[in-house]
């Protein structure tokens, strides 16, 4: 059963911001200051700016494939299920309030004591990357939004505009309360504190600061908890759809269109892991994952776009590619190392646990195919994949589209395609399509090849540069096709200025001249889009020609 589309921009801000504005705030300003002193403010905009390639990465996968399960999805689809179970599990293991943030900043501003941020590192440079890694986690929020990207209107702009828009709010927010919360307490209390915030706010506002920021703090987990279960409780629905997870997982309430199973198995298996874990170790192992799968994110675009998949189309295109990504990778990478050799070791074993997993349990019930596997075989030139990750990332982009199939989608994917290498002219080309078109027509050749040449005389078919499309009425009735052709060195028609690299032939009975228009519309409104023929002439398959009209912006009947 589908999942229900009614995430507009303002739920997809309130996902992303209300995941972070919790334990980010309101517990890790403590533990970050006994690692770095004052420094800690320098750690939070560290991690700042290390999220955002993966904010770019996430948005452009998560255009390109709109799909629960968000890492889960577009981290399989791209690098194949071993980096798929990874992420999942990376993923669960990391799981309105801006008001009061924004007056804590303001009402906490003159009561700043610029003594407190010296010595401003006390505990040396290092100190200040390795509590970038710690307090990274406080940006895991912004992306969860990604898991629920299937129940988002117009989602390739909705989701890019939400994610973007909560980070640099959130990104201030942090800023401005770690700098006020030094400012204002002292060495001895923020070091100590679990509640930093709050002590901050008793300062200069009393017990009334104490309650009003308790409660926010209340709110604040409470949005953190429903954004994070809402989102982790997409993985095993998505896990259920790719049948590496129990199939129960799939069941979606008649009446809310919410995936229910999953989101109770989820909400009890979080409330598990915070039980029974202690906080720092708790935070450094999430952190820790949530490198690992901005790692995977950032490495899955680089694989998209060196597959060349035709059908991977998103709407939100990373800045600066690659370099971003290589930064970005390289920046965790880092952080991961520098946090110490506990950590290390956390991440080995959780590795080295998920692998298991996936050689015990999930390889003998998965066989789909990854976008790595189509670059393996553009490397080595041989071909070791089929279409079927490319039929799902036509089907995804369709439904984010919101195409509904006419008779002319049918049309195509039936139609014939013929990729045609060497340079002809139309004589030749046309006896080749008239060859193809007789069997399934039921028409002599012969006659075909008349009724063109015909046709061509009457006047030139190649309506502009590069394109043309010769179309002809036979005799009998409810007779219609249409032939598609890639000439890469090019057809020599008649009167044509230039060699005519795309060609739609069409050929029909009188009675369907309504039909025979409105494919003649559909080809137009098609071939006219921006760079539609380069990539025509740059499609890897015939079946990628096929998705590039499939998939083409027109007017629908």
């Amino acid at each position: 059963m589908a999942l229900k589309k009614e995430l507009g921009l303002l739920g997809v801000f309130a996902i992303a911001s209300g995941a972070m504005i919790s334990s980010g705030l309101f517990i890790l300003p403590g533990l970050a200051f006994q690692k770095a002193g004052p420094a800690m403010v320098l750690s939070y905009i560290i991690a700042g700016i290390l999220v955002l390639p993966t904010v770019f990465s996430k948005a452009e996968l998560v255009t390109a494939m709109p799909k629960a399960g968000g890492d889960y999805f577009y981290i399989t689809r791209s690098m194949g299920a071993v980096a798929g179970t990874i992420a999942v599990l990376a993923s669960w293991f990391s799981l309105s309030l801006v008001a009061i943030l924004v007056l804590y900043v303001i009402g906490g501003f003159t009561t700043i004591i610029p003594g407190r941020f010296t010595p401003f590192a006390p505990h040396g440079v290092l100190s200040i990357f390795s509590t970038a890694g710690l307090v990274f986690i406080s940006f895991g929020g912004l992306t969860k939004v990604a898991s629920v990207a299937e129940e988002v209107r117009n989602p390739k702009i909705n989701v890019p505009v939400g994610m973007l828009l909560a980070y640099f709010v959130v990104l201030i927010l942090y800023v401005g309360v770690a700098f006020i919360t030094v400012g204002v307490l002292n060495y001895d209390v923020l070091q100590k504190s679990l509640t930093p915030v709050s002590d901050g706010a008793r300062v200069f506002w009393g017990i009334t600061g104490v309650v009003i920021t308790a409660i926010a703090a209340m709110l604040a987990f409470v949005s953190t908890a429903n954004a994070g279960i809402m989102s982790a409780s997409r993985y095993p629905l998505a896990m259920s759809r790719d049948h590496i997870a129990p199939a129960f997982f799939t069941k979606v309430h008649k009446r809310f269109k919410t995936p229910y199973v999953a989101i109770v198995f989820t909400t009890l298996f979080m409330v598990a892991i915070i039980s029974f874990l202690d906080l720092e170790v708790l935070v450094e192992a999430a952190s820790t994952m949530l490198l690992l799968l901005y790692i995977s994110a950032n490495l899955s675009v680089i694989v998209m776009r060196e597959s060349k998949l035709q059908n991977y189309q998103p709407s939100f295109h990373s800045p600066l590619y690659p370099y971003g990504q290589i930064v970005a990778i390289l920046g965790y990478g880092f952080l991961i190392y520098d946090m110490g050799r506990d950590t290390l070791m956390i991440t080995a074993i959780f590795i080295a646990c998920a692998l298991l997993w996936y050689f015990v349990y999930v390889k003998p019930k998965i066989s789909g195919e990854s976008a790595l596997m189509y670059v393996v075989e553009r490397v080595t030139d041989r071909q070791i994949v089929t279409d079927t990750l490319k039929q799902e990332l036509r089907e995804i982009v369709k439904e984010r589209e919101e195409i509904i199939e006419d008779e002319f989608d049918h049309l195509i994917k039936d139609a014939l395609i013929l990729d045609i290498d060497e340079k002809i002219h139309f004589n030749e080309f046309i006896k080749i399509a008239a060859e193809k078109l007789s069997q399934r027509i039921s028409l002599k050749q012969n006659r075909i090849i008349q009724l063109f040449i015909e046709r061509e005389k009457q006047s030139c078919t190649a309506l502009r540069p590069g394109l043309a499309i010769p179309h002809i009425i036979i005799d009998g009735e409810n007779k219609f096709d249409i032939l598609a052709v890639r000439a890469r060195e090019g057809i020599t028609f008649p009167d044509a200025s230039e060699p005519v690299h795309i060609v739609f032939a069409l050929i029909g009975t009188r009675d369907m001249r309504n039909l025979h228009l409105r494919a003649l519309m559909a080809i137009a409104q098609i071939t006219e889009q921006t760079g539609f023929d380069k990539k025509w002439l740059s499609a890897q398959t015939p079946e990628d020609l096929r998705d590039i009209v499939l998939l083409g912006k027109r007017k629908r009947a």
